[in-house]
This record gives C-alpha cells, structure tokens and sequence, in this order.
C-alpha cells in the first residue's frame, strides 16, 4: 500500500470520528435551534398541544432523518425531503435570532405575543428566500495581479466548494456556463466539487465544454464519498487531477495541485515531493485555507482555496473565523499570496446570508 492510500485511509478514519462528533454537537444544537423556537412561537401563537407536537416532531427530527436515513437515498422523494429538511436547518438561526431580539421587544412594549410571532416567522421567510436567491446566482469575482515571471497575460477562473450531490448538475451546468463566456485560458477546481456517492460521469459532462485545461484537487467531501470513482470519472472527461503534482500550463505558469488533508503541515510536506520550476510563476491548488507559510518557503506565487464558505450563513461565520485564521479573501506572506474563495455552491441548506457565492476570475499581467 503507497504512502498516499495510507494517509487517505487514516484520513478517513479520522473524518469518521469527526463526522461522529459532528452529529453529536448537532443533535445538541436541536435544543436552541429547533426546540425552543417552536415551542415559544407555539405558546405565542396559542396553538393546541397536539398540533404543537405536530409541527414540533419532524421539524426537530427532520435533520437525524436527512442526515442518516437519507444521505445515500438518490430517489426524487428522498431528494425533495432533503431539501425541505436543509432549508429549515438554514432557517432556523435567522429564527432563533430574531426570537430572541422579539422576546425582549414583547418583554417591554406592548407589542402582543401572537403579533410578533407572525412577525418573527414572516421576517424569518422572508431573509431565507433572500438567501436562497444569493445562493443559486454566484457572481463573478474580478481579481487583478501582476507578476515579473510572466512573459505574457495568463487569465484563469477558480471555482471551489460546488457540492454537487447536494447541488443540483443544472447548477454545475450553470457555472460552466458563466466559466465560458470568460473566455479564460484554463479552470481551476479546488476540492468539494462533489459531496455524494454514485455521481455519474454524465452528470460531470459540461466540464469538456470548458475550451482550455480543467485543473483539480481534491476536497475533504470527496474522500467521504468513492474518491477513486470520482477521480476515475473526472480524469475520464480530461480533468487533470493534481495530486501532489505539477503541471506545465506553458513554460512561464506552473500548476500545482496537493490532496486536502486535515494535518496542518500537509503542505509543507507534500510540497517537498513536487518538482517545482523556479523560473515559471507557480500556481499552487490545495482546498483548505491553509499552508501559505509553505508556500511563501517554496516560492509559489499563489495558493488558492476554499472550505470556509465564509461561514455560509451568518452568524456561523464568526465560528468558522475561530477555527480558521484565513476565511476569505486575499492574504499576503512576503511575495506570496493566497486567495480563499467564499465557494461557488453551499452545502446543506441552498442558502447564504452576510456571504456570497462566487466565481473567482484571476487577471495577472506581466510587471
């Protein structure tokens, strides 16, 4: 067994016990999320117990069945309830919070219980559709450099986080779409592109009409899901999969690609194994925010990423900034850079508040 399956197996194994510890917190998070809103908007609004337990006990549960008894369902019933199931889950926080700033408007004003719950629920409709509207329409996001190793201009696009499994291959269609008219000289995917098992290559074919080479790495979703399927059937649509490789897009742009892993020092590591053109501005793809003081060492002119989301929907950002220290946008480290995308599609509820999805286009011109 290669040192790569080795660490790809451990990886697994570990996001495993993180998913394990992820449904923990989750379930927990039912209690503010889930149970309180409705049982307070129920008491405001007056209803009977029965119709409380009624609406109370699939929304509540709605996110143990999506998860674990549907997560591997692709008929259109199952696709439909997940959907439901994350839209309510992407509600819920605008809910909550909005509950909890009605409480203390009820507490000292006039304002009656029934009213501001029909309130509460009416803004809380209403955001989400908003967000739901940001979601499905990602904007083009222009950035424009210059580097001395170039000989001539060099225009890319990257594209990160789409998810599709839990997007839909219209979506996809529909990136790739925008990623044409660019007219752009190559695309790069960092990771996430896919986010469930038994996608079919059908479903990936609008990536050949992409006119010049389609660059890839690997995200944490795909080795949750049949990685080596996945790769087979990117590489046959001629996707260029880097996995802690390089490859010569001409002789003055190098492009690198390492696999998402959750050690910190992946890139430090995996770098040392890559041949790297000292002469060619070095284009470095590696999915999570990570790994710019590596790069910086090695001489790689830019490091592209995602993950984050930026935290998709507000106020998770303020979680993700505590676990990252690079969540979105361009960070410098000496003649180093690295860009982290806010994501191109959303996992879980189709929705984004305070963020945006977005198409990354790269512009560099030569100093």
């Amino acid at each position: 067994m290669s040192t790569t399956e080795t660490s790809i197996r451990e990886e697994k194994r570990v996001n495993q016990h993180q998913w394990s510890r992820f449904l923990i917190t989750t379930l927990l998070l039912h209690i503010p999320l889930f149970f309180y809103p409705i049982l307070r908007l129920a008491d405001w609004l007056a209803l009977s117990w029965w119709l409380t337990l009624l609406i109370l006990i699939p929304l509540s549960s709605s996110q143990i069945v999506s998860r674990i008894y549907l997560r591997s369902n692709r008929q259109p019933w199952a696709k439909i309830a997940r959907k439901l199931a994350d839209f309510w889950l992407g509600i819920s926080p605008v809910l909550l919070l909005l509950l909890l700033a009605f409480e203390i408007i009820v507490l000292f004003s006039d304002l009656k219980p029934h009213v501001a719950a029909v309130m509460v629920i009416a803004v809380s409709i209403s955001v989400s559709f908003a967000g739901l509207l940001v979601a499905i329409t990602p904007m083009v996001k222009t950035i424009r450099l210059t580097s001395a190793k170039l000989t001539r201009p060099v225009r890319f696009v990257q594209i990160t986080d789409v998810h599709l499994g839990s997007r839909s291959r219209t979506f996809l269609e529909k990136i790739i779409f925008k990623v044409n008219r660019l007219e752009v000289d190559f695309l790069c995917i960092t990771g996430d592109l896919i986010d469930a098992s038994g996608i079919e290559e059908r479903e990936l074919r609008c990536l050949k009409s992409v006119s010049g080479p389609v660059y890839f790495c690997t995200g944490n979703h795909e080795k949750y899901e049949d990685l080596d399927e996945i790769l087979d059937r990117l590489q046959n649509l001629g996707v260029t999969v880097l996995r802690s490789e390089a490859s010569q897009f001409r002789e003055d742009v190098q492009v690198l690609g390492i696999d998402d892993m959750e050690d910190p020092l992946q890139v430090e590591k995996e770098l040392k194994f890559i041949d790297l053109d000292t002469e060619a501005f070095k284009l470095l793809l590696y999915h999570r925010p990570r790994g710019l003081e590596a790069a910086a060492e090695a001489g790689i002119d830019l490091i592209i990423s995602g993950h984050t989301h930026n935290g998709q929907i507000f106020p998770f950002n303020f979680v993700v900034g505590r676990v990252f220290d690079r969540t979105e946008g361009m960070y410098h480290l000496g003649e180093s850079r690295q860009y982290v995308s806010q994501g191109t599609g959303t996992w879980g509820p189709v929705m984004r508040l305070c963020t945006r999805s977005e198409i990354t286009l790269f512009e560099y011109l030569p100093e």
